[in-house]
């Protein structure tokens, strides 16, 4: 034959077609020749030696017999068939039909895997375990059996053949070594020898250099003072009805703040009153704190507003009237701040008296869109301006309403308010600028604390001795004395307290 090597499947039916040729009509379908005749005739054609005939071999067993133990088997060698199905650079083997189809194709296998051993192992005692050859270690980079990568330093070991895991005894996992378990002693109990304080413990020792002494705590304040106990109770009852689409309207029962900035010592408390707390009614009053501008050159505001009476709105408008009052005034901090060092009196009454009105107008024009009445949504405005710097010690005082402006100096009340004195009967507007002196201290409140300061002694004398002795008080100190009762007094208390050192 002219062809050599491997050939096509379409030139290998073509020969055998040539070869045999293909059956005529009318030619009779059967043949005295067999099919091994066929075949025996065609190796000799193409050169291929003798091969025994074919012949029934018994059914192959699925499982060794017993005596014999299946051969080993490299768990990491790689046969044709052994790639994955989605390995795509797998060779496509060839169908090998059905089993009473001859086919003349090589075969996926190579030579070398066709070839039988040249000796092929005897066969195992079935008492004696095979002997067999030491296998190889296993690559750098191949985990051995177990899945257990050894340390540094140690090397791997050798593999364990499907024999020997199958011959040797089941072991249990090492586990890490465990105790026996004890059980605890139980624990004793008994009673120690009793030592008792010594009565008389000497003098306290002195305490290091430059330590001082803690000062004893102040006395709280007294439920109430007068004649007889407050209608209400002290402790509050009941809290205001709360509408979902006006949360932001929520006030809370008790404000407290405080700072320090040189010589000042500021105290501020806002507290709803009995009356309210009983009823279950908001607090009107509002307290603002803020401070404008750095350093030297910054201002303190401390701003308190009380809405009117019988308004639905009152504590809006008292936060409102302290939010706008506050804008006007941080947006002109460095004038006003250049008017209060160079104690320009005239200036600053006319600037603020200016500042104020148009919080009022703002006011006005708010309740016009809400569709109140005239004069419905106010309310009262007091405020203190308030320089940082230290070496200037002037106070202002401005504001329209109700309220109170009250000095302590040298152990007795002073009442700052202009009313009377210095303003008109007919005007609004109220202004006051005094000058500091070490130890003062200054209040500023609502009409809920001026009204009982004014019309109880027995308050404006404990207030006097709690917070005239030069040394401000602490935030709860200052809350506990600011809402001291008084019988017949059941309103909001806002109080702001500065100190001069």
């Amino acid at each position: 034959m002219s062809q050599q090597g491997e050939t096509h499947p379409r030139q290998e039916d073509e020969w055998w077609r040539q070869l045999y040729g293909s059956p005529e009509p009318g030619d009779p379908q059967e043949s005295a020749e067999t099919v091994d005749d066929h075949y025996a005739s065609a190796l000799s054609a193409v050169g291929a030696p003798d091969e025994p005939a074919v012949r029934d071999d018994p059914p192959v067993r699925d499982e060794p017999p017993a005596d014999r133990v299946p051969p080993a088997r490299d768990p990491y060698a790689q046969g044709p068939y052994d790639r994955s199905p989605y390995d795509q650079d797998a060779p496509e083997h060839d169908d090998p039909g059905p089993p009473d189809t001859l086919r003349l194709r090589r075969t996926g296998r190579t030579a070398a895997q066709a070839a039988p051993p040249q000796t092929p192992p005897a066969p195992p005692s079935p008492t004696v375990p095979s002997q067999q050859a030491a296998p190889q270690p296993a690559p750098a980079d191949r985990p051995p059996r177990g899945g257990v990568i050894p340390t540094a330093g140690e090397a791997w070991g050798p593999r364990e053949t499907p024999q020997q895991a199958y011959q040797q005894p089941y072991e249990e996992p090492r586990q890490a070594y465990q105790p026996p378990y004890e059980a605890p002693a139980p624990t004793a109990f008994g009673e120690g020898p009793v030592t008792w304080s010594d009565p008389d413990p000497g003098p306290a020792p002195d305490l290091p250099p430059g330590w001082a002494a803690a000062e004893p705590a102040v006395e709280a304040a007294p439920p109430f003072v007068g004649d007889g106990p407050p209608t209400y109770a002290a402790e509050p009852t009941a809290w205001p009805v709360a509408h979902p689409d006006e949360l932001d309207s929520l006030v809370p029962d008790t404000v407290l703040d405080g700072a320090q900035y040189g010589v000042l010592t500021l105290r501020t408390a806002s507290v709803r009153g009995d009356s309210a707390r009983y009823r279950g009614q908001p607090r009107r009053d509002a307290l603002l704190t803020a401070r404008f501008g750095t350093g030297d050159d910054g201002l303190l505001l401390l701003a308190v507003a009380s809405g009117a009476r019988a308004a639905d709105d009152a504590p809006r408008a008292a936060q409102d009237a302290c939010r706008w009052i506050a804008g006007a005034v941080g947006r002109s901090q460095l004038r006003l701040s250049e008017d209060i060092r160079a104690a320009r009196r005239g200036s600053l009454k006319s600037g603020l008296h200016r500042l104020t009105d148009r919080c009022y107008g703002r006011l006005r024009a708010r309740g016009e869109d809400l569709g109140l009445e005239e004069g419905q949504y106010t309310a009262s405005l007091r405020c203190l301006l308030l320089p940082v710097d230290p070496s200037c010690r002037i106070r202002l005082f401005f504001g329209v309403g109700d309220g109170g402006l009250f000095r302590i100096r040298d152990g007795s009340w002073q009442d700052l308010d202009p009313v009377g004195k210095d303003a008109e009967p007919g005007e609004r507007f109220r202004f006051r600028a005094s000058v500091a002196h070490p130890g003062d201290a200054l209040l500023l409140c609502s009409g809920g604390l001026a009204e009982p300061l004014r019309g109880e002694p027995a308050l404006a004398a404990r207030l006097a001795h709690q917070w005239g002795s030069g040394r401000p008080p602490g935030l709860t100190a200052f809350l506990a004395e600011a809402q001291t009762r008084v019988k017949g007094y059941a309103d909001d208390r806002t109080a702001v307290g500065v100190w001069d050192a």
